[in-house]
């Protein structure tokens, strides 16, 4: 393991490029689920849904793969207080949809 800390622009650029892919990828399922609905407009196919349904959940993905990302990185530079806020954010995150899908 690499024991130089990656600079503060360099992480915010990593993380930009990350939000950036991400962004770009989810728009364009969604884009492609909706072009796959308009071929047959009295039922819907289920694949344009699911394709639809798919970018809204990377959508809903990316602020949590960033989380996951910086926790990786604190845990890299062995920024071990960072890290652990980072692990507290994520333990918060999964504890919270743990809840909503045994709620239902």
């Amino acid at each position: 393991m690499s024991t130089t800390k990656l600079k503060p622009g360099r992480v915010e650029s990593l993380l930009a490029r990350l939000l950036n892919i991400g962004t770009w990828v989810a728009s364009l399922i969604i884009a492609g689920g909706l072009v796959l609905s308009l071929f047959n407009q009295r039922t819907p196919l289920p694949i344009a849904t699911q394709l639809v349904t798919a970018g809204i959940g990377l959508f809903i993905l990316l602020p949590i793969l960033r989380v996951i990302l910086m926790f990786t990185i604190y845990l890299r530079d062995r920024d071990y207080q960072f890290a652990v806020a980072a692990a507290v954010v994520l333990l918060i995150i999964f504890a919270g949809c743990a809840i909503g899908v045994l709620s239902k």
